[in-house]
């Protein structure tokens, strides 16, 4: 079993990043991504923590705007407007899902798509389901695609499981897999199990996208899979998880992403090379 470990990827990615900063460093631009946080959720803050350090690493500044979690979505415009109108922001990263009182697809819209370097609004996702490519793609879907090329797995005329089908994810993946000429099957949560399970042996590739512990497990697998597991969970224990069963797992698989040390490190390098990039368009 090949462990598809996030670093080298990552480790790719920042060296390109740091040519662009330094650049804009040497003409006095200083690239700055604004974190826009709504509440405390343990993935989010876990995900921000990364962000800010590897940011720093960068010569990337951070502005964060912490907002409490019975903010109104009115609240949560205001607060975006200042970020879209101050020019010395170059990227946006607003976590979701926000609270459900709150009207997200209204506020995911309302940034900038010049700046939406997590590729969240209608613009950019709808650059991948129209070919056209415009703005940045979603910073976790794109690093599931960078570490099956980096580990020279090739999803072309593969069947592809993704399970989840969020707009954050899920949906995304699928549309880049479809992108490289793989098939592929969208499993949720209203998906019957034994279907499934069904479905993810038949596929060369599981994207386990569905924020649920012990989602994908020996069930799903006969032993040719690569698993691409994006989810950030708490077990019991308090340690940090992913989707996928990586126990029940070990061995039954052809590779797999750990977690931590998987698509979370190459999520956040893609994060801060979409900034440099904002900034160096600005």
């Amino acid at each position: 079993m090949e462990l598809l470990k996030g670093k080298p990827v990552a480790d790719r990615i920042k060296e390109q990043t740091l040519k662009i900063t330094e650049s804009l460093l040497a003409e006095n631009t200083v690239p700055t991504l604004g974190i826009l946080r709504v509440g405390a959720g343990e993935s989010d803050i876990a995900y921000e923590n990364s962000a800010v350090k590897m940011a720093k690493s960068l010569g990337i500044h951070v502005e964060k705007y912490i907002m409490d979690e019975d903010s109104d979505t009115d609240d949560v415009l205001d607060v975006l407007k200042v970020m879209n109108e101050d020019s010395n922001i170059h990227g946006i990263l607003m976590f979701r899902p926000l609270p459900a009182h709150m009207d997200e697809e209204k506020i995911r819209n309302h940034i900038n798509p010049a700046k939406d370097v997590d590729g969240i609004s209608d613009a950019s996702v709808g650059g991948l389901f129209t070919g056209n490519h415009r703005g940045f793609p979603p910073c976790t879907a794109e690093a599931a695609l960078l570490i099956l090329e980096h580990y020279g797995i090739n999803p072309e005329g593969k069947k592809a499981a993704v399970i989840g089908r969020s707009l954050v994810i899920g949906k995304p993946a699928a549309m880049m897999l479809m992108d490289k000429n793989a098939t592929v099957t969208i499993c949720h949560s209203r998906t019957p199990k034994e279907a499934m399970e069904d479905i993810c042996k038949e596929s060369d590739i599981i994207i386990c996208a569905a924020g649920k512990i012990n989602t994908v497990g020996a069930a799903h697998v006969t032993g040719k899979q690569t698993i691409i597991d994006v989810g950030i969970n708490f077990g019991e224990d308090r340690k940090m998880c992913g989707d996928a069963d990586f126990e029940a797992l070990n061995g039954k698989v052809a590779a797999i992403t750990p977690v931590p040390g998987g698509v979370g490190s190459v999520t956040t390098a893609l994060l801060m090379y979409h900034v440099a990039e904002a900034a160096r368009e600005a």
